[in-house]
Formats: structure tokens, sequence, C-alpha cells
């Protein structure tokens, strides 16, 4: 299937490009906004590579139970993460990482197998928690490994509350289906991602807002963005044109 997408009454197809790229390499903390960066069937590289295992629970904690996650931030140096508070300080071992949460908790590799995650099913009072696993070697939510919104999508919304890898400009990226180009990548478009309590949540710079879930909900059935895998590796940059391969 080619990949597809037009604008309101018209069946020209119209490019977008990327304007930012975000990898987030450990699960619920705040990410790296790139240039380039490789991709292949994992995903950006490193992209939720890590997260934070609770031994109690035996859970990997995200910001849906954890929003204090949210104000660390997570990069790649050297093929390992580097965690940093908001106010410049290193974390640099569980231990450290322990008494910043509160609780015991550890740094854990994905590579070391599926994860646990949890999500609540009211979010207005954050109660009826579900869980489920991880698929494959990363921590994703599920088996989109890659995903994509436009900053028409986005409109006024900072692009960091939904935690998406490519920020495109223009608009109609719902409507994209098949495999799409995009700098020396092809992807294959999963499904839109239907959206949960953590963009609601606070982050430097950002406030908690539960408008923001209940207008997905009422004006686009809870989808916002797009989930995709990598079906070709290569490498994206900002600027590649994103098109049907």
């Amino acid at each position: 299937m080619v990949a597809a997408w037009s604008t309101a009454g018209s069946n020209s197809v119209v490019p977008m490009q990327v304007q930012a790229i975000w990898r987030y390499p450990v699960k619920s903390m705040g990410g790296e906004r790139l240039t380039a960066c490789d991709a292949d069937e994992r995903g950006l590289e490193f992209d939720r590579a890590w997260g934070v295992h609770d031994p109690a629970t035996g859970l990997v904690l995200t910001a849906r139970r954890e929003p204090s996650l949210l104000f660390l931030t997570a990069t790649v140096v050297d093929g390992a993460p580097v965690i940093r508070t908001q106010e410049g300080d290193d974390v640099s071992t569980d231990d450290e990482l322990s008494a910043w949460l509160g609780r015991p908790v550890e740094l854990r590799s994905a590579a070391d197998g599926p994860a646990t995650f949890e999500n609540p099913l009211d979010v207005d009072h954050e109660t009826d928690w579900v869980r489920w696993q991880s698929v494959g070697t990363t921590f994703h939510d599920g088996r989109s490994t890659l995903s994509f919104v436009s900053t028409g999508t986005l409109g006024d919304w900072d692009e960091r509350r939904f935690r998406q890898n490519l920020i495109l400009d223009g608009s109609g990226e719902a409507g994209i289906d098949g495999l799409i180009a995009v700098g020396t990548c092809t992807l294959s478009i999963r499904k839109p991602i239907e959206r949960c309590v953590m963009v609601t949540r606070p982050q430097p710079g950002i406030e908690r807002d539960l408008g923001v879930l209940k207008t997905i909900i009422r004006e686009r059935g809870n989808k916002l963005g797009v989930g995709a895998t990598v079906a070709s590796s290569g490498r994206i940059s900002v600027g590649d044109e994103f098109v049907p391969a």
C-alpha cells in the first residue's frame, strides 16, 4: 500500500517536512531535541531504551503514576543515559535516583526484557488502574516504535506534552497510511495514537491541564499523533521531507 494524504477537497499529496526530532532515552523523563538521529526496527536510536524500575511493585514507573519523573531530563552520552534534575544536577546512581523520587528504584535497560506498565481508566479521579506489558526491546507503550504529529494538529499546545518523536510542519497526518519515506528511512504507518492522562501532566514550563485530554476526547475521538514502525533503517534529519514511499 502506498501512503497518501490530501488536503480537504483535493486528491493531491501534500508533502511535509520534519521540523523537530525528539528522543526520550528514559521512559517518562524529559527528552532531548536532536537535529538528526539513526532509526531501526526499535525506533529512534536509544529512544525509550531505559526505564525506572520499582522492585516493590515490579513495575517500570511512568509519569501516569509518578508525575515527578517529568522533572528529570535524560540524554545519551557515549551510548549511556545521563539524567539531570531541573536545576542541572546529575543523578548518576540508583541510590541518587531513589533519593530523588523518595522510594527505592533502579534504572533498567529495555534490553533486559519486557516491562509492566499501568494506566488509570478514570482520568478525573485517577482510579481503576490497568496493567500491560511492553513489546520488543524498547519501553514503548505498544507495538509502534516511532511516532509523529503535525504542527497543524498541535496548534497552541506545547509539543512536549505528547512525547512524539517527529514534529512535522503542516497538517493532515491523521490521513496517512502505507509506507512513508523520510531521510534514508522507510516507515510503515500503524494507527493513530490513543491518548492518556500523561498529556495532562505538568513538566518544566508546562502546567497541569486536564482540559487537554478532554478536548482530545471530545474533538478527536481520543486520538492525537500517529504511530509507526521502521520498515527500513536509516537516518532522519530536521528538514527531511515526509513523503509517500
